[in-house]
């Protein structure tokens, strides 16, 4: 699968974006999609993930990092081939280059390494 992120720009604190991962190919919903960050001089870091395929009983279908918890939402429309974080009351310390990977895992998982598939950032920068 090859992904492309968009969406990114310039918006004051308290402000929102909407980020968009369109990917190629087929069977994206047999994919585990995930965004993840990378401020200047700090490592990528997880912000949110969906898992792939059908929604099983008892187990959450998202995760999200504590530090956006309440004010980030990811969403994914496979009919459309595309993953959307929906980011709200943003802050100077939400900004980065925000990247969307994907991975073939049921579990959802929170560590860049266990994601073979990624596209391009794209900045986001939060001005206070």
């Amino acid at each position: 699968v090859q992904l492309q992120a968009s969406g990114g720009g310039l918006v004051q604190a308290g402000g929102s974006l909407r980020l968009s991962c369109a990917a190629s190919g087929r069977s994206f919903s047999s994919y585990t999609v995930a965004w993840f960050r990378q401020a200047p001089g700090k490592e990528r870091e997880f912000v949110a993930s969906f898992r792939r395929g059908e929604t099983i009983r008892y187990y959450a279908d998202t995760d999200y990092a504590a530090s956006v918890r309440g004010r980030f939402t990811i969403s994914r429309d496979n009919a459309k081939n595309t993953v959307y974080l929906q980011m709200n009351s943003l802050t100077p310390e939400d900004t980065a280059l925000y990247y969307c990977a994907a991975n073939l895992n049921h579990v959802l998982r929170d560590s860049a390494h266990d994601y073979p598939y990624w596209g391009q950032g794209t900045q986001v920068t939060v001005s206070s």
